[in-house]
């Protein structure tokens, strides 16, 4: 066990978690929401620091980030554990393995995970897979000894994070990709266990008060959050409190988990959301999880001129130079374009 970090001391040997935004009260002997966090004798502890439960090569675009060291490869690592429970996760087996009380992993030492990460050519370390706030500790340790041999760290997430865990990871985190899941508390209540409003200020919060590249996705889900207004509400948001520049990535769902009785996505639902974003003043629009879809590939926003051609997680062609569109001199937001 690795003792725990964000967390205080209240009354009666109970703490409280400052690392997400549910900040649960634990009392001694009980987990937080997450099932990771535990209160021993007046003392939180992390009980997936040497949990991995996943460790893969993935190319950077997976993740989606589509304007971070684009055709790089992301050593990407989990434990188990989550702060949500999506009916729709696609991980679900190891996201939701501590709510069951079954926690397995391997011990992998930070230094490890780092080395793998050079050993295989990769660019960053991506915590991901499974919520990477709730194991903040094997982040934060791994995370400062990637940028200590010149490799970054990203972050996928739900963005149900406090400030508090932004700001303990800002200086060795790079980039992050927000699932903005839905604009409705209903969604968000029925369908996550959760809430939207702390994820819309994470959102804020990293966009305007930090440096950490920021990305969106949305999973498009038939009948739930696929219509003309919904979208839309999400388009406005970003470009208003995140920023015309932030790429949003609209995601096709496949049925799995708990939602196996749903459809697939339609193309035809993913290209409106495409366009209801471009109306509404966003740069760069992706559509993800839709083999072939044109936009895949980054266009200037100035321009029109093709600059990053993508097929897949493949890149065929890169035209930036100098974070410029050669074409017409745009300045392309992102992190080593």
């Amino acid at each position: 066990m690795k003792k725990a970090v964000l967390w205080q001391s209240v009354e009666d040997s109970k703490v409280r978690c400052n690392l997400c935004n549910w900040r649960c009260g634990i009392a001694a002997g009980k987990t937080g929401r997450c099932g990771v966090r535990k209160n021993i004798d007046g003392v939180l502890y992390s009980l997936v620091y040497d949990k991995v439960c996943a460790a893969n090569v993935d190319p950077i675009e997976k993740k989606p980030l589509f304007h971070f060291q684009p055709g790089t490869k992301s050593f990407s690592i989990a434990t188990p554990g989550c702060n949500f429970k999506c009916t729709f996760c696609q991980n679900w087996q190891i996201s939701q393995q501590a709510s069951e009380g079954d926690i397995e992993g391997q011990a992998y030492a930070p230094a490890d995970i780092v080395n793998a990460a050079v050993r295989t050519g990769c660019a960053s370390i991506a915590y991901t897979y499974t919520e990477p706030t709730i194991f903040m500790e094997l982040a934060a340790d791994t995370g400062r000894l990637a940028k200590a041999k010149g490799l970054a760290n990203v972050f996928v997430s739900n963005g149900f994070m406090t400030r508090e865990a932004v700001d303990f990871a800002k200086e060795w985190l790079d980039g992050i990709n927000i699932d903005l899941k839905s604009f409705r508390e209903d969604y968000y209540k029925d369908l996550c266990k959760a809430k939207l409003e702390p994820v819309l200020d994470t959102i804020r919060y990293i966009a305007k008060q930090t440096d950490i590249w920021l990305e969106l996705t949305t999973l498009v889900v038939p009948g739930e959050n696929d219509s003309d207004d919904e979208l839309k509400q999400i388009a406005d948001f970003i470009v208003s409190d995140a920023g015309p520049d932030v790429p949003w990535h609209v995601s096709r769902f496949y049925p799995q988990y708990k939602m196996d009785d749903k459809t697939a996505t339609p193309g035809a639902t993913l290209e409106k959301a495409t366009q209801i974003g471009k109306a509404a003043g966003l740069h760069y629009i992706y559509v993800g999880n839709l083999p072939g879809s044109q936009a895949e590939s980054t266009f200037c926003h100035n321009c029109g001129h093709i600059l990053i051609e993508r097929i897949g997680y493949t890149i065929r062609n890169n035209r930036i130079t100098d974070s410029s569109c050669p074409n017409c001199n745009a300045n392309i937001p992102g992190y080593e374009l």
